[in-house]
């Protein structure tokens, strides 16, 4: 039998709340790389995404406590710096 109460199983759009991502971040996610959720860990009922705190985990690479800290937030994927889109020199 399933704990309901549990908090490791929320919605999509708490989990989002949770892991200070968008509100959406959860679908978009799932609608674009659904293979990052490993299996059992998030199910959609009717229109209702339900997330594991472990699928969360996995997919943001945090732990919740880890999200909630501002200096996890926002580390660049890379170590490149960041260039400019523009030319200078142009007219």
């Amino acid at each position: 039998m399933f704990d309901l109460n549990n908090h490791d199983i929320m919605s999509s759009s708490e989990a989002a709340r949770r892991w200070h991502k968008a509100d959406d971040y959860v679908r978009q996610a799932y609608r674009k790389t659904p293979w990052r959720f490993p299996e059992g860990t998030i199910r959609k009922f009717g229109k209702q995404l339900i997330v594991t705190r472990h699928g969360m985990e996995v997919v943001t690479g945090l732990t919740e406590e880890e999200a909630a800290n501002d200096e996890h937030q926002f580390i660049p994927k890379t170590n490149r710096p960041i260039q400019n889109n523009y030319d200078k020199n142009a007219g």
